[in-house]
């Protein structure tokens, strides 16, 4: 698991991001998303401890590709210079939703859960109607002490509670928004040590657990959109 090389090899594709310096560097690419992987396979025998649900994925089915659409972006860099994986039961599907992470040099890495999609109308409506009806048990695991000490739940959000659900409910505020995530940031220097950066990121994966059992328990049922 080596991470500097995957931080080497990101920081020049940012510095170089066209198709000739990337396909010229094809094999270092290669090397580096090897050590993404294995990191990968190490940090889900972490999680499976505490979640066996994901422990059949295999990493390389995990992540998403460095190439970026650049049809309706101002940015026409064609590549994303970042290594990210989803592991959740179903994989890097959205949804369940699961453990998110991304590791892109500058300090722009981190760890993710929850809901980041907010373009899924089913889900959204789902996940508000849990909260409605199951406000309590949301409080508690947001204000739970270990989990305000590294969360705050974040999300797109309308500038008024929607249709149908009460102005003055309690959990209005988080009613208002069409996604639901946590997002823990990480320092270039964190990713050095490897194994202290799984054991780092499994520990918070675990903080977060409760969160991501709460929504996929709201999103029992979804289906995603056919293409």
């Amino acid at each position: 698991m080596n991470t500097q090389l995957m931080i080497d090899y990101l920081s020049a594709l940012s510095m170089n991001n066209d198709r000739e310096w990337y396909h010229a560097h094809k094999d270092d690419y290669k090397k580096a998303n090897a050590e993404f992987e294995k990191l990968l396979q190490t940090l889900l025998l972490e999680i499976g401890k505490y979640d066996s649900s994901i422990l059949h994925n295999d990493p390389k089915s995990l992540t998403f590709k460095l190439v970026r659409d650049t049809r309706f972006s101002h940015d026409k860099s064609p590549y994303n210079p970042a290594f990210r994986a989803h592991i959740s039961s179903a994989g890097k599907l959205p949804v369940p939703v699961g453990y998110y992470l991304m590791i892109k040099p500058g300090d722009q890495s981190f760890l993710g859960g929850g809901l980041f999609a907010d373009m899924f109308k089913d889900a959204t409506a789902m996940i508000r109607d849990y909260i409605a009806q199951n406000g309590a048990e949301w409080e508690r695991i947001i204000h739970e002490p270990t989990f305000e000490k590294y969360f705050t739940v974040r999300g797109t959000a309308l500038k008024n509670v929607p249709a149908g659900y009460e102005k003055e409910h309690p959990q209005a505020e988080y009613l208002k928004f069409k996604s639901w995530y946590l997002e823990y940031p990480l320092k270039d220097e964190e990713l050095k040590d490897a194994e202290k950066f799984v054991a780092k990121a499994a520990e918070l994966f675990q903080i977060m657990k409760p969160f991501n059992d709460y929504l996929n328990k709201a999103l029992a049922g979804f289906q995603m959109p056919s293409r």
